[in-house]
């Protein structure tokens, strides 16, 4: 007899969060038209990951199992990660956010790794390498009796693989790259992205051991290995060395750091193997060929008249972790090596967002003891109850196969079905379906400029702020403009006291609140915890030295900082920033001389010779002439630069010039492959591309606009999590 489920939810979605699913997750047909409703994404995915319990009992009741997935979804009290909501269901069927691949010192194993990150990113996930194995710069290579270029160089080789592969316009490729401090090129490393033009696919950490960690403390030397022999390399000084890591990460945000001896001390398999890697936004160690599944419970709907519902949130973390077990069995991985090694450890990664909304709404200042003792015994509450539901599923599907000395067998515990529960992993765009905030995060804004397409500008306020405004009597237009362009409510004497102090955001709690946050997360963590510190602009050297020692000192795993302004030419995110005018107005006279480049491309129509212009602030105007001259492709041509110049001077950026034109084709393409060009169009795309390229210039790979701080699709601010940037206005993510 079936059992007696609740109702089937309706999904009570706002307007951002349509706009994301529209765009990066409801299947669509050739024409980008959406063939799918949230409705149906949800039930899609139910039913996919429900059918797995066929694989144990063939006379399973998956039609419940699929309703309570579903209503748990629908309702917005979890999520998995956006590969399972994309692809459950559907031909890919590659339902992981993340991998980790090894990199080996040869360059047969080093190509290998560059093919199977091409297979992962078109698949939609994420990589994660340990660069440590490689030998270092200049040393010998004896079957050619040359010399290694060593791995930073490699590392150019994934980035621009990982530029080359589209994903299908629903994920971008993104991958961590780690050197062990020990390494001998680790002062290369450390700076190698000091410049922004580099590397841009790639966050960076430094593994950071715990000899090294003494040596800081009591300014000692220590040893450098190369890893072709495992000889000594040398010596550092390591508090010169730990400086310069501090010194670059308050300069641009990078690199962070992970401990490495903390991640294999609570390795569960280590006779599986060490872990050298993390995943893109350093949450999820993994060893070489895992993957990782992960999921968030969204903790603002774990409230209920104004007391947390522990009795729903063991129903739903139960749920989940049958959910996430059933994502291991039905996933399709791109390699088989992904596959065996997956399957060995079924490791699953529990997480949650929402946290500052659950604060919110049990009237509790993120920035306060309260918050941080509540951090703990919440953790702690879903970490017992993940695991309590692996032993459940243990009994009756086996344990992981690698549990047989692991940790836990070591240790006499029960088995366990997963090797890892516990995460928390940065949520991105699954945050904005869900309308929660972010991860264990602050709330970013209370309240921020929309500039829209047509100039229009809008003003978004925090749901619980605007709620609170409204009953409090003091909620007011004007008021909502004030504050965002204040970015803070500090000094707000109009709005009371305990609604300033509630309402704290990312910039106003201090740094040693954020790393207090993220420890009293990671204690009842089994992996790690994706959290950034942000810092204001005006914060020091020494500010970012006290926060990488206390993470160490309060045993986290990994620390990613960002001081608000620190990339090149980035306007803050919040607050008020210079306006953005017109350069030059319309009618305004140009100087007689403008240094500019022409670059010849040929079209179908003949030769067209595209100049750029630029002066000191950038990208000036574009003049285009046909090798044949007259005709209406000349004529057209002459229209587009004489557009792309007007809007260059009014402040449009290169890179929206470039997304409006590329792909437009004509009767008469020409060339093949990547230097096919589909008409005079496409061309002056493909030449405005070039001259960004050549002249040092962000790309036009989606990446200007993230330096500058807002989103290149909707203009939106953009939060820094985890290592990455993310819009909540419509789900950009500068990784995947």
């Amino acid at each position: 007899m079936k059992k007696k489920t609740s109702p089937l939810a309706i999904p009570c979605l706002t307007k951002n969060a349509i706009t994301v699913l529209e765009r990066r997750y409801l299947r669509r047909d050739k024409e980008g038209n959406a063939l799918e409703t949230p409705v149906h994404m949800f039930r899609r995915v139910a039913n996919s990951i429900a059918a797995a319990d066929r694989i144990f009992h063939k006379k399973a009741d998956t039609g419940t199992l699929s309703e309570q997935f579903y209503n748990m979804m629908a309702g917005l009290e979890f999520l998995p990660n956006s590969p399972t909501l994309m692809n459950a269901g559907r031909d890919l069927g590659q339902l992981s956010a993340c991998f980790v691949l090894p990199v080996g010192d040869s360059m047969e194993e080093i190509f290998d790794a560059v093919k199977f990150t091409a297979l992962i990113h078109k698949s939609g996930g994420g990589t994660g390498f340990s660069f440590s194995r490689l030998r270092p710069a200049n040393d010998v290579v004896m079957t050619t009796t040359g010399i290694s270029s060593g791995p930073i160089s490699f590392m150019r080789v994934f980035d621009v693989a990982t530029e080359t592969i589209k994903q299908g316009g629903t994920r971008r490729g993104a991958n961590m790259g780690i050197l062990r401090v020990d390494h001998p090129d680790i002062m290369d490393f450390i700076m190698c992205k000091a410049d922004n033009n580099q590397l841009n696919n790639f966050n960076i950490s430094v593994g950071l051991t715990e000899i090294f960690m003494a040596a800081v403390e009591n300014d000692e030397n220590y040893e450098l290995i190369n890893p072709r022999n495992n000889q000594s390399a040398g010596m550092l000084n390591a508090r010169k060395v730990f400086n310069r890591i501090i010194t670059q990460a308050w300069e641009n945000g990078e690199p962070g750091i992970v401990f490495l001896d903390r991640l294999n001390r609570d390795n569960p398999t280590p006779h599986v193997g060490m872990i050298e890697s993390t995943n893109p936004c350093g949450e999820q160690p993994l060893l070489p060929y895992e993957s990782c599944n992960l999921g968030s419970i969204n903790l603002g709907k774990m409230v209920k008249n104004g007391k947390i519902n522990w009795k729903r949130l063991k129903e739903v973390t139960h749920l989940a972790v049958h959910f996430l077990d059933n994502v291991v069995e039905v996933n399709r991985y791109p390699l088989p090596q992904i596959a065996e090694m997956t399957f060995g450890n079924r490791k699953i990664g529990l997480g949650v967002m929402g946290w500052a909304d659950m604060l919110i709404m049990l009237d509790i200042s993120y920035d306060s003891e309260e918050a941080i003792q509540l951090a703990q015994q919440l953790m702690k509450f879903i970490k017992d109850q993940g695991h309590q539901a692996s032993r459940e599923l243990a009994e009756n599907r086996g344990a992981f196969p690698n549990f047989r000395e692991s940790l836990y067998d070591k240790r006499g515990e029960l088995p366990l079905r997963n090797a890892t529960v516990t995460t928390i992993a940065p949520t991105g765009t699954i945050s904005i379906i869900a309308n929660a905030s972010s991860g264990v995060e602050p709330i970013f804004a209370v309240s921020y400029i929309r500039q829209v397409m047509d100039d229009d500008i809008l003003v978004e306020v925090h749901p619980y702020f605007e709620k609170v405004a409204k009953e409090r009597g003091f909620f007011t237009p004007e008021l909502m403009q004030r504050i965002a362009e204040n970015g803070t409510l500090h000094d707000m004497d109009e709005i009371p006291s305990d609604i300033r102090k509630l309402f704290v955001t990312a910039h106003d709690i201090s740094p040693e609140v954020h790393i207090g946050m993220q420890a009293a997360f990671q204690k009842y963590t089994d992996n790690a915890v994706s959290k950034t510190v942000n810092f204001s602009n005006g914060a020091t050297v020494d500010d970012v030295e006290k926060v990488y020692r206390l993470a160490y000192q309060l045993d986290c795993k990994g620390v990613t900082i960002y001081r608000d302004g620190s990339r090149d030419k980035q306007v803050l995110s919040t607050g008020k920033t210079e306006e953005k005018t017109p350069r030059i107005s319309a009618d305004e006279e140009r100087k007689v001389v403008k240094k500019g480049w022409t670059y010849q491309m040929q079209t179908g129509c003949g030769p067209l010779y595209v100049t750029v212009n630029q002066d000191s602030t950038g990208l000036f105007e574009l003049f285009t002439t046909m090798g044949k001259a007259g005709g209406c492709a000349a004529s057209q041509s002459e229209a587009i630069g004489r557009m792309v110049s007007l809007a260059w001077r009014s402040g449009i950026q290169a890179r929206q010039v470039i997304k409006q034109l590329q792909g437009i084709s004509c009767h008469l393409p020409s060339g093949f492959g990547e230097n096919k060009i589909l008409s005079c169009a496409d061309a002056v795309a493909k030449a405005i591309q070039s001259h960004m390229a050549a002249n040092g210039y962000e790309t036009a790979h989606e990446k200007v606009a993230f330096v500058r701080g807002a989103c290149p699709d909707c203009g939106g601010i953009v939060e820094h999590e985890g290592g990455c940037a993310v819009c909540r206005l419509c789900g950009y993510s500068e990784c995947a």
